[in-house]
């Protein structure tokens, strides 16, 4: 072989490499420098469950290609990708039923870049299992993670269903719900907090929509309705716990009359005592708020004294001093929070977690 062929040879090697090299390549979810937040089902670690609303993956890369390998249950999912912290205008994966992958982004610019997949959606419109990354860049160490933790208990207005409706529309769109921009997370964010969010619209700690409630689903790994899986409370333990629950308890027994026969007053004490109780019992150091709002059940004081009186009486009977109430306002707006309303509960329960817990 003489010199000029090895010389060919050469140059078509460096090529062949040069384009390999350019390629997307796999990011197992495996992956050490990929940062996990939420209560997620890590059973099948090649392919972890995604199913609670505010469920987020982060990562640091370099490259100018982003893709995104999902599994989705029933098709009914929407995730936010958010890259290098535009928040305001995230990428949004509408995701298919079934495996499927989605080009985020060929033309990223040089340099690093941040990366944040957020479900959007709820446990009611199934899991999602994560199958990876494709770069053709390198993963970075992930961010840091936050130091304090905070933990909600709670229906629709803190899964944030709607609240990216138009105020007079109807807020029922999958499309237009949006944990990210629920009070909860919106608040955890100034608060530099780490957040889970346990919520399902439509529950209630007495009486839900459907056949199960909060004292038989907080418990769960899944969101995906009632089931047996069991979250590992001593996994994560938060510094503040909220609890924004009754609102559909409001509207099922007084209005729907469809808890028969209907509780007494003391009886919708005593079951909100006992589920305060039960969360007490798996964070015994834990700063418990039970909050209340902004749909109708604080438009007069009947419900939020259900709520005084059920802390009063903890404060008395079990000698609790890290429990106090916190309503957010009714405005008079007949559907779920808007973000706008979300913003101004998340500024009211900042201020809050501020004077109260230093932060």
């Amino acid at each position: 072989m003489n010199f000029k062929n090895c010389i060919c040879i050469f140059i078509v090697f460096i090529s062949c490499f040069t384009w390999a090299q350019s390629q997307p390549g796999f990011i197992s979810p495996e992956n050490k420098n990929l940062l996990y937040t939420g209560r997620i089902d890590f059973s099948n670690p090649s392919a972890p469950l995604i199913s609670w609303p505010g469920t987020s993956i982060k990562a640091n890369f370099t490259g100018k290609v982003l893709k995104i390998k999902l599994d989705d249950q029933f098709g009914k999912n929407y995730f936010s990708v958010i890259v290098d912290g535009e928040i305001y205008h995230p990428y949004v994966i509408e995701a298919k039923k079934g495996e499927q992958e989605y080009t985020i982004s060929t033309s990223l610019s040089e340099g690093k870049h941040s990366l944040e997949i957020y479900k959007r959606t709820e446990g009611e419109e199934g899991h999602t299992a994560f199958k990876g990354l494709a770069i053709d860049g390198k993963l970075l160490n992930p961010p840091a993670r936050f130091k304090r933790r905070i933990e909600i208990f709670g229906d629709s207005i803190t899964s944030g269903m709607g609240n990216e409706a138009a105020d007079n529309g109807a807020d029922h769109l999958l499309s237009e719900k949006n944990n990210y921009w629920a009070y909860g997370s919106i608040a955890a964010r100034e608060l530099k907090a780490e957040l889970h969010t346990t919520s399902q619209s439509g529950i209630g700690i007495m009486i839900s929509w459907f056949p199960f409630i909060m004292p038989q689903f907080y418990d769960q790994l899944s969101a995906v309705g009632n089931n047996d899986t069991q979250w590992d409370f001593t996994q994560w333990t938060p510094d503040l716990v909220i609890i924004n629950l009754l609102q559909n308890d409001s509207w099922l027994i007084d209005r729907e009359k469809r808890l028969q026969p209907i509780p007494t007053d003391e009886q919708r004490v005593k079951a909100y005592i006992d589920f305060v109780r039960t969360i007490r019992a798996k964070y015994p150091n834990a700063q418990i708020i039970c909050a209340l709002g902004s749909m109708d059940a604080t438009a007069n004081d009947k419900w939020p004294n259900y709520i005084k009186a059920a802390v009063e009486k903890m404060k008395q009977d079990y000698q609790d001093k890290k429990v106090d109430t916190l309503f957010f306002d009714f405005t008079g707006y007949g559907q779920h929070p808007r973000v706008a309303q979300n913003k101004t509960n998340a500024k009211k329960l900042v201020n809050f977690v501020r004077k109260k817990m230093h932060w």
